[in-house]
């Protein structure tokens, strides 16, 4: 896949934090060789966090993200401050910018705290280096550089290509559970909510998926599912869907034909489908009026059936036999008090990075609060999640027997 192509969620996340005026925005322009954020001796020229997905040797693709001073003052700054310490939770290296003819703050002491306690790796950079009659010599995870005249920038870089764990660490969104030779078919409706000309990128990462495993991927529209089975010489190893069509998909493939969904391998991908299924579960358990906080990654232009705000609310609605209280939620914030909401139910996840889907899974968790996603709890009420849960028997087993 070429780098300009690959998905953010895929890239690596670089943040630059540190006081205002110590030369964050100098030394990332400097760090990127191009003029990505505003430089100016004005305190607080940064107010928002600035992203920009690129290339940056010897890393590859990465996002890089420019945050305001954590010293902002005024109610204006401190939510400033808010934002720029939110951006911990999406990053998977920081950079620590500190003013070296002054050394660590009391500020810089506490994010980096936070840093450790998240376990973040991380590098502190002194910059404004040049002012210095001798740099001392800096402890390992530090370095002393200059923006200016663009000393130790390189070493910089090559310092954060070590930390960054750029490896194939994570699992496989379906190449571990099938072989190669296997066909897999894959049901993708072509409706008015697909996007015109391609695929979304769940099924894209899928398909190049099966074929990293040597296996095959026959694509189909889930009215042709039944004929093109009855096509083939032997059944498909798996037979993928998308949950929209799961009813329809379950119906046309025989019971002894593994069947799953895009969503349901994702939320395994991105580490949380045991906890997506026994969330799913809790939905039986919900009264009338419970809160249910329906929750996206990313923005986008909503059709007149849209899946979060339109057809899975009426679908819950319908399966309980009585109403919820519905909150929406898109986009890059994500609340830090999830106390009021009785069960999340979020998207795929496929445009945050490990470590979002991480921060977020979290937060439930350590608050109580049971988090699913739109494919697996489609699958619950309707019956069928423990037939897509077939492939992965020991998250089935949790399962009761009503399911």
């Amino acid at each position: 896949m070429s780098l300009n192509l690959t998905p953010t969620a895929n890239r690596v996340h670089i943040g630059f934090f540190g006081r205002r005026n110590v030369g964050k925005s100098s030394l990332l322009n400097a760090v990127t060789g191009q003029d990505l954020a505003v430089v100016s001796d004005v305190l607080g020229t940064t107010t928002d966090p600035v992203r920009k997905a690129m290339e940056l040797l010897p890393l590859g693709p990465v996002v890089i993200i420019d945050t305001p001073g954590l010293d902002d003052v005024g109610d204006l700054g401190e939510k400033r401050v808010r934002k720029a310490r939110q951006v911990l939770n999406l990053v998977d290296v920081a950079v620590l910018v500190v003013e070296a003819g002054l050394g660590l703050t009391a500020v810089d002491k506490e994010l980096l705290g936070l840093i450790r306690a998240k376990e973040i790796p991380y590098v502190v950079a002194y910059n404004k280096a040049d002012l210095l009659d001798a740099p001392p010599s800096p402890q390992p995870g530090e370095i002393y550089v200059s923006a200016v005249n663009q000393t130790n920038v390189k070493e910089l870089k090559e310092m954060l290509a070590t930390l960054a764990d750029t490896g194939d660490s994570q699992l496989k969104i379906v190449g571990d559970v099938i072989h190669p030779t296997n066909l897999v078919v894959l049901v993708v409706p072509i409706d008015k909510a697909a996007p015109k000309g391609r695929l979304i990128l769940p099924q894209q990462q899928t398909i190049r998926d099966i074929l990293e495993a040597d296996a095959a991927a026959v694509v189909v529209k889930e009215w042709e599912l039944r004929d093109i089975l009855g096509q083939l010489v032997k059944p498909p190893a798996l037979v993928i869907t998308d949950s929209q069509v799961l009813a329809r998909v379950s119906a046309d493939t025989p019971l002894d034909v593994p069947l799953t969904t895009f969503s349901i391998l994702f939320a395994r991908h991105k580490g949380y489908l045991t906890g997506a299924a026994v969330g799913a579960a809790t939905l039986d358990k919900l009264p009338a009026g419970a809160n249910i906080l329906m929750a996206e990654g990313c923005t986008h232009h909503r059709q007149c059936d849209d899946i979060g705000t339109v057809k899975l609310p009426r679908w819950l609605r319908n399966y309980a036999g009585h109403d919820f209280n519905f909150s929406f939620l898109a986009g890059g914030d994500f609340p830090e008090d999830l106390t009021p909401y009785d069960l999340i139910v979020h998207c795929g996840a496929c445009m945050l990075n490990d470590r979002e889907v991480h921060y977020r899974r979290k937060c439930a968790e350590d608050q109580g609060v049971p988090l699913t996603n739109y494919g697996t709890i489609i699958a619950h009420t309707q019956g069928l999640l423990r037939r897509c849960l077939g492939i992965f028997p020991h998250i089935q087993a949790l399962l009761g027997d009503d399911q």
